[in-house]
């Protein structure tokens, strides 16, 4: 990179194997959940939180099975208050009209913040080069950004690939020394060490971000405020097309990033962020502790820790495309790291507050990550109970109108979000799609089950997406 500021090389010497890159990389994994211990995932549950979690899905079979008179209809019960609260929210945000998209401010070359990209990566020498490559098209004054690899020490031959490119893109290879837990946040909280920049983003290796993003984020902050210590760009998928479950996986994106969020953003709710394509004041970053490294889904983590220290987070016009999983059982495997890292995330947040820490947003986590968890445990139990009533109790099923009444509107509203959120894409939801989504939501049901299972046996194990099977624009 070119005219780079020597006062911020004396603070972040280069990188190299010594003894304080490990001390580093020591941190990177445990100075947050030692310092911090309260908001760290390393803690794990609490044991109430640990009995609460593993009683649902036998309170859940028990209702089921009626060995308890009365408990099914005090779960249908709930189950209502949940479908009232989703469709109430879901309502308001089919009423929220999309962000505006801010005019560039074209600042001067001088006053354009200097940004730090960081890409963890592990595994992906097949993918790294194409990234490289999109990276360079990114639209933003050379002299005024770097381009951080973090690495894994181990993993020869993504850094062997890495230093060999030989693009126009000059990007650092960090490669972080070993350590545990081997995930994500680890290695951005390593390269975080070795950042200059005043802005520091996120992008995942198989990322294809929108050529103005970057100007579009230094927009974002300078007519933000101080308090603005984050933005997000949408997400959704180039291989959206592929099969149904890439579909479907669209219209889920759509719904969250398009509809969802900017909700979330007028309510003045905490966001949960999405783990790419995050931009971060460096200061306000730093000030939190920046990712814990104990929890795997750490920018959701993130989002929260954000809003209970003042901060507010704000979304960019210009998306990002992903690759997403097209078979069923990396679907599955990145799902279960999602909900496992929700409910890391969840448990972190419903904790009592400690002196320092401002009190948890209840109602948006509750009705964001709470609802998430609780929906993706019931929706197969709820399908499997109303089939069973309708061959074996159709008069129970008929006595329920009322709820399976609710209940349709609950995926009316549902479907709403996913069409409009596809509209603000700029694309078509097929209509076979939209009404098949209740097919994909009880999916979600076995991931929920491999994610309580890990977090009582493997709670940081990082389920790793392969990534480069598909090249479609």
């Amino acid at each position: 990179m070119a005219d780079r500021d020597p006062a911020h090389d004396e603070d972040h010497p280069k990188p190299g194997k010594s003894l304080r890159d490990r001390l580093w990389a020591r941190e990177a994994s445990q100075q947050f959940g030692r310092l911090r211990p309260s908001r760290s995932a390393r803690s794990g549950l609490t044991r109430t939180q640990l009995v609460v979690l593993i009683a649902i899905p036998f309170v859940i079979l028990t209702a089921w099975l009626e060995w308890v008179p009365g408990l099914r209809l005090v779960l249908l019960g709930s189950a209502s208050l949940l479908f009232a609260a989703s469709i109430t929210l879901r309502g308001m945000a089919l009423l929220t009209p999309a962000p505006d998209r801010p005019a560039s401010r074209h600042a001067s070359h001088a006053r354009r913040p200097f940004i730090s990209i960081i890409i963890a990566a592990y595994d992906e020498a097949r993918i790294l080069p194409d990234l490289l490559a999109r990276l360079e098209k990114l639209e933003y004054p050379r002299d005024r950004v770097e381009f951080l690899l973090a690495l894994e020490e181990g993993d020869r031959e993504t850094i062997s690939v890495a230093r060999a490119y030989q693009g126009p893109l000059a990007a650092q290879v960090l490669p972080t020394p070993p350590g545990e837990p081997q995930t994500k946040p680890r290695a951005l909280n390593y390269a975080l060490r070795h950042a200059r920049g005043e802005l520091v983003g996120v992008y995942d290796a198989e990322d294809r971000p929108d050529p103005l993003q970057l100007l579009a984020a230094a927009d974002a902050f300078e007519a933000g405020g101080p308090d603005l210590a984050c933005v997000q760009a949408p997400l959704n998928w180039y291989n959206r097309n592929q099969n149904w479950l890439t579909r479907q996986f669209a219209l889920e994106y759509a719904a969250h990033f398009r509809v969802m969020l900017p909700l979330y953003v007028r309510l003045g709710w905490p966001l949960p962020l999405g783990g790419t394509s995050n931009f971060f004041r460096a200061d306000a970053l730093r000030r939190v502790g920046a990712w814990d490294a104990h929890n795997v889904t750490e920018d959701a983590d993130l989002g929260f820790r954000l809003h209970r220290a003042g901060y507010r987070c704000g979304l960019l016009p210009a998306v990002t495309l992903e690759e997403a999983p097209f078979r069923l059982r990396p679907w599955f495997l990145q799902r279960t790291r999602w909900i496992k890292g929700y409910i890391q995330t969840f448990a972190v947040h419903s904790r009592r507050p400690d002196n320092t820490a401002r009190k948890p947003h209840w109602m948006g986590l509750s009705l964001t990550l709470g609802t998430a968890i609780i929906a993706a445990l019931l929706h197969l139990p709820f399908n499997l109970y109303s089939l069973w009533l309708a061959i074996v109790r159709p008069e129970i099923l008929l006595a329920l109108w009322p709820f399976y009444l609710f209940t349709l509107f609950g995926y009316a509203a549902a479907v709403a979000t996913a069409w409009l959120g596809m509209r603000r894409m700029g694309w078509t939801a097929r209509m076979t799609d939209l009404f098949s989504m209740p097919l994909y939501w009880p999916l979600l049901t076995a991931s929920a089950l491999r994610a309580l299972w890990q977090l009582a046996f493997n709670p940081y194990f990082w389920d790793k997406t392969e990534h480069g099977l598909v090249d479609e624009d």
